[in-house]
């Protein structure tokens, strides 16, 4: 038999089939389904087969390069909002065309957010939505359990705003009743006779150096020709000692006396010999001769263009507890702009003073407009405004409040003095305290001003050149390094209430 016919014969299952016997089989197994292929390799020329595009050259390749303002032309980039959705929604962030939120303490909060310190400078040229921003900002956050305390208003902004809370401003003018007294001692006077002796001298170091910083300030801002009156080591021993002296520390007193201006002129007009030796001076008559121009600057306070504003006790009750307050400066403009100046630092040392000890909660969103009035009396203003920007997060665990500055150009704060010196130096540092910037529409000179003192680049300064020029309410808002294009949506009641163009309305 061949081996093909031995090949093709029975096996044992069909033999044992043909006498009834099935032998048990497996089960057949099926082919094995491979998945489809998403992604299938492709040659550079094509599949080579027809009806598949194969070509016999490969498509040209040119390579562009572009910023990233260009580039979403061409990629529609997305650009996420990266601010949590808390505090007053101000508008859209045009970038990402989301909701914007403005929460200066909670970014503070936030280690996620380089921000250190809730302090706000808004700039931008007059007409571009810099006072609407403002005052949207601060009624949207009374919501959020936020007071306003506007520190000197000198243009009647903020009064519509206050009519909307059924609050009155007051108003500060010659021949007005309002009276402020800048010595107050504010809330730090309250329960003195129950203080320790610790407690009441590290009170007194509190209240002592707000005076002192205060009465540098305005005496800085006299002026003997082209020089300042100075204030050095000399005067401040003199008036410190005067200032204990009247209050009743020296002598331990269980109550202080409040004093005023007037009253320390006239105390160092006409000096005890208590008084003389405690400053070291040799007789009544060296002290005279050696403390004259600091009287002279004093009593020019009391009888000069702004007496009976702040030469006497506090006239005013200021109900600390409505949603707003403020107060006028308005009647001022006549005096000029030193006199509005003298006036803020004034209400500065005031209000700062009335905010020593806030309770925990009490947040407040403290405005100061026209602050370039302030700081142009002097080296000694600037501080007092360095100072307060320093304290914004609030002593020994109270407080915290909002600063909220505006200005126009960087140029408002840089002029404070000459190139380089001292004052010039802290007013520059002074916009670097503050982690928040809201910059409006500028014209070209004022942004390349603007990014030289910041470092915002070509594509910030083209912003607020181009873009936030066009259309009001628009303002690139820097959050820490972070800048966010953001144009500002007001309510119809909200435009009513920031409407600062009633002059030109009347004047049509």
């Amino acid at each position: 038999m061949s081996r093909t016919q031995r090949g093709s014969g029975r096996d044992m299952t069909r033999l044992l089939a043909d006498f009834g016997h099935d032998l048990p089989t497996h089960p057949a197994q099926p082919d094995p389904v491979k998945d489809p292929r998403l992604l299938r390799y492709a040659p550079r020329r094509g599949p080579r087969r027809a009806g598949r595009g194969w070509a016999p050259a490969t498509a040209p390749v040119v390579s562009y390069r572009m910023p990233s303002d260009q580039a979403p032309v061409f990629w529609p980039f997305i650009h996420g909002p990266g601010l949590p959705p808390t505090g007053a929604q101000m508008g859209v962030d045009t970038l990402s065309g989301a909701a914007f939120y403005a929460d200066p303490i909670g970014w503070v909060l936030d280690d996620e957010i380089p921000v250190t310190n809730p302090n706000v400078i808004c700039m931008g040229k007059p007409g571009t939505g810099k006072s609407a921003t403002t005052k949207a900002f601060a009624l949207r956050m009374t919501d959020f359990g936020y007071r306003i305390l506007i520190l000197g208003d000198p243009k009647d902004e903020y009064e519509r705003l206050c009519h909307f809370f059924n609050v009155q401003p007051f108003t500060l003018g010659p021949g007005l009743p309002a009276r402020i007294n800048p010595l107050a001692f504010g809330p730090l006077a309250h329960g003195w006779n129950h203080l320790s002796a610790q407690e009441a001298q590290s009170r007194a170091a509190v209240v002592f150096g707000r005076w002192l910083t205060l009465l540098r300030a305005l005496v800085g801002s006299q002026r003997i020709g082209d020089q300042r009156v100075p204030f050095g080591p000399s005067e401040e021993a003199v008036v410190k000692a005067a200032l204990r002296d009247l209050t009743g520390y020296d002598r331990a007193n269980s109550v202080l006396t409040e004093t005023t201006i007037p009253a320390l002129w006239r105390y160092l007009d006409q000096p005890t010999d208590n008084l003389i030796s405690q400053c070291r001076y040799a007789s009544r008559q060296d002290f005279l001769d050696e403390t004259r121009v600091l009287r002279d600057a004093l009593g020019q306070l009391v009888s000069g263009a702004l007496a009976g504003l702040f030469d006497d006790h506090t006239s005013i009750d200021v109900d600390w507890n409505a949603p707003i307050q403020s107060l006028s400066l308005s009647r001022l403009a006549p005096l000029g702009d030193e006199a509005v100046g003298i006036a803020l630092v004034c209400l500065n040392s005031w209000g700062r003073g009335m905010r020593e000890i806030a309770d925990p909660g009490d947040l407040r969103i403290v405005i100061r407009d026209e602050m370039w009035k302030a700081m142009r009396l002097g080296i000694e203003a600037v501080k007092s405004l360095d100072e307060d920007f320093r304290l914004s997060r609030g002593v020994a665990g109270r407080g915290g409040d909002i600063q909220w500055a505006n200005a126009h150009k960087p140029s408002d704060m840089l002029t404070v003095g000459d190139h380089g010196s001292q004052a010039a130096t802290i007013a520059r540092d002074l916009m670097h305290l503050a982690d928040i910037k809201i910059l409006h529409g500028q014209k070209p000179g004022v942004a390349h001003e603007l990014d030289d003192t910041l470092g915002l680049g070509p594509i910030a300064t083209d912003a607020i050149t181009g873009w936030a020029m066009h259309r009001k309410g628009r303002a690139l808002w820097q959050i820490g390094e972070r800048s966010h294009k953001v144009e500002t949506h007001l309510h119809p009641i909200e435009q009513h209430l920031t409407w600062t163009n009633q002059a030109l309305e009347g004047a049509a």
